[in-house]
């Protein structure tokens, strides 16, 4: 009896191209129709207002002007240069962004490792951090204004029934008012650190901690050595985004106190929104957003590379 093997036939050698190289992958078009649903809206809202924001930049762009507007070349930028008011408007955005983001960082740190522990009631401790986040900036602007009122808020009246006084205006005192300002700034952005953080303690192998425990090593140890080496990656992304996104703040703190009083609170985007929308100086504004955002990204590099260089001598 003649048993018969199967064989698959042969393949085809690969064609190239003459001088050995390998031939060209063609372009799949198609490809590009499923991507322009998502591109779109990215160049028609993101990428084209960025690009018509830095045209009009170098321009007399004013509102209420009946002459067609004209191409000034960069005497916007040699006005912002010598305008005292913004640059200190920058340097306030600077502390906020700063005293903001760390401390935002650290209470979320310690938040999502009190949560990653088997507590009881753990699913309503979760959905009660995350609130706040939940909340519009506008809703949680105003409900602070509440919190802060000098004649009928709950801070006041606290202080004034442990005998602490309480009868200071936080949002209109010159001292107070960024102090004030930047404390509901941590409390409405670290929901956001929370969720990444404890998702990234989630992901870590607990045979990891029980070997380190096994080991005697302590709970600091365990964290230095096992978590953070593990959240470090995540800690660089939602830092950095942090310190994008609180000193483009705007309508937490316009709320609060439009910018007062006397400036201390004005962020270098309520100082551009000022100037576009109330005194009608769009190109001097949008001279403005140019510099801000060159300015964070130069410095967001400048972090980032520090970062990630101190992560890989690590």
């Amino acid at each position: 009896m003649t048993s018969v093997t199967e064989t698959s036939p042969p393949r085809r050698p690969a064609s190239r191209e003459p001088g050995g190289a390998r031939p060209r992958r063609a372009v799949d078009h198609g490809a590009w129709f499923l991507v322009l649903p998502a591109l779109l809206p990215i160049l028609v809202l993101s990428v084209g207002p960025l690009l018509y924001g830095v045209l009009l930049a170098f321009t007399d762009a004013q509102s209420g002007r009946t002459e067609p507007t004209r191409w000034i070349g960069g005497l916007n930028f040699r006005d912002l240069l010598h305008d005292t008011l913004f640059w200190e408007s920058f340097r306030i955005g600077l502390v906020w962004a700063v005293g903001v983001t760390v401390p935002q960082f650290l209470l979320a740190l310690g938040l999502a490792l009190l949560l990653n522990q088997d507590l009881r009631l753990r699913w309503l401790a979760r959905a009660l951090a995350i609130t706040p986040w939940a909340m519009p900036e506008v809703v949680v602007g105003i409900m602070w204004r509440l919190v802060y009122n000098p004649d009928a808020g709950i801070l006041n009246e606290t202080l004034r029934d442990v005998g602490l006084g309480g009868g200071g205006d936080w949002l209109s005192g010159l001292a107070t008012a960024l102090p004030a300002v930047i404390l509901v700034g941590v409390w409405a952005g670290m929901p956001q650190t929370t969720v990444a953080l404890l998702a990234g303690l989630q992901n870590t192998p607990r045979e990891l901690h029980e070997a380190a425990a096994v080991d005697g090593a302590s709970a600091w140890r365990r964290f230095r050595t096992v978590t953070w080496p593990a959240l470090r990656p995540i800690a660089l992304a939602i830092t950095a985004l942090n310190l994008i996104w609180n000193f483009n703040s705007f309508a937490l703190v316009y709320v609060l106190t439009s910018g007062g009083p006397g400036g201390r609170t004005r962020l270098p985007m309520l100082f551009a929104y000022e100037e576009a929308f109330r005194y009608g100086q769009f190109g001097y504004a949008a001279a403005m957003g140019c510099v801000m955002v060159a300015v964070i990204s130069i410095a967001l590099a400048v972090f980032l590379a520090g970062r990630l260089k101190g992560g890989d001598e690590a």
